[in-house]
């Protein structure tokens, strides 16, 4: 059901849970603004005593290369995140639609890391990685990455598959249409809601990822959030607050060119379908 904004108007408890929801999300980043713009703000005061530049300047100093790496980092976690969801999209279909030996275990194994902690498991595919000279290279991070963000991709398109059955596309095998024609016609539209969620999900995941690039990469792969998490693990608020803010920018930036990508996509797909 769709809801308009006279049933929001007219729903108390609805209109007061999306003030809440609104506020939630958007107080830490009024904050996040404000301590990238502060060099002193004491308790109790409610606003900052000092206003400064060093957090910007420290962003767009030639020396800290925050741009490149940045760009870098974008890039390997857009690979995860499409390769994430691809896998997801074929797994998810293997296991509803499928009855094969190992369909337990395959389900099984899909959830396995994130029964294991990340710590143990970095550790043991370190070692693993480093027999295969995939250690301390973008591949391994990679590798790494697509691991971890498996079980959520997987978990969503899976959910999504269950729910939207095969029968459609049996029904366009019976018109006559091909396999890809029927899955790219009929089922891409259908997914395409579970698709985007799985990009995201994949992208905030390997985006964030610190521990596990900084063991693998061995500081050799660069990304953002190694940049980052230093900042604001040693207290400086301004510093940390102006990478912090970079994050969250570039990330909605991600997220808004994927999904105008993928709807494009989408409705060229459903006009050529037409024609």
């Amino acid at each position: 059901k769709v809801i308009n904004m006279k049933d929001i108007s007219s729903n108390k408890p609805l209109k007061i849970f999306i003030y809440i929801s609104l506020f939630v999300i958007l107080a830490p980043m009024v904050i996040i603004t404000l301590w990238a713009f502060t060099n002193q703000w004491p308790w109790p005061n409610l606003l900052p005593t000092n206003y400064s530049l060093r957090g910007i300047k420290e962003i767009f100093a030639p020396y800290g290369k925050v741009f490149p790496i940045l760009i870098s980092s974008i890039t390997l976690s857009l690979t995860v995140a499409l390769l994430s969801a691809i896998i997801a999209i074929m797994t998810a279909r293997a296991i509803v639609f499928y009855d094969f030996s190992g369909k337990e275990l395959l389900d099984f194994i899909s959830m396995a890391p994130n029964l294991v902690p990340s710590t143990v498991f970095a550790m043991g595919i370190h070692v693993v990685l480093i027999r295969m000279s995939l250690a301390n290279t973008p591949l391994g991070v990679i590798i790494v990455h697509l691991i971890y963000t498996l079980p959520y991709t997987i978990n969503i398109m899976r959910n999504l598959t269950e729910s939207i059955g095969v029968d459609m596309e049996h029904q366009a095998y019976v018109l006559g249409a091909s396999p890809w024609k029927s899955f790219l016609y009929v089922s891409f539209p259908l997914l395409l809601p579970g698709i985007i969620a799985s990009i995201t999900m994949a992208y905030i995941l390997s985006f964030s990822q610190y521990f596990v690039t900084l063991l693998i990469g061995g500081g050799k792969v660069m990304t953002f959030s190694m940049i980052m998490v230093p900042f604001i693990a040693k207290g400086d608020r301004t510093l940390g607050s102006a990478y912090a803010l970079v994050f969250v920018l570039s990330t909605l930036l991600v997220f808004a060119i994927i999904n105008t990508l993928l709807k494009k996509f989408q409705k060229r797909e459903e006009k050529s379908n037409w024609n």
